[in-house]
């Protein structure tokens, strides 16, 4: 994992993951509401391919994340990188989880 700022990485991420065409993008910040992390960045795929190519590319751009889950089926791929933690959902996933309502 490269030593950026948690916004540095952000920016990093979110740029990899939109280089890959990744769509509807939140980002929450999350400084004054939980430890868990300080920043959410939400995005969506249209296939497990897409997904991959998205997850790989964030990965390329900011080294092997901490803890990555979901890879495999490409449903809901989060990468936790501590500070930022990275969701690549496709629209289906999304919709049934919604972490835009918490």
């Amino acid at each position: 994992m490269k030593d950026l700022s948690a916004r540095d990485r952000v920016r990093e991420g979110l740029s990899a993951a939109l280089d890959k065409k990744a769509s509807a993008v939140l980002v929450f910040n999350l400084t004054e509401l939980t430890s868990m992390a300080d920043f959410f960045v939400l995005s969506t795929a249209n296939s497990d391919r897409q997904a991959r190519a998205i997850s790989d590319a964030i990965t390329e751009a900011l080294g092997a994340a901490i803890s990555v889950e979901g890879h495999e089926t490409a449903n809901w791929i989060l990468m936790d990188y501590g500070d930022v933690v990275f969701h690549v959902f496709q629209e289906e996933a999304r919709k049934f989880y919604a972490l835009e309502r918490l």
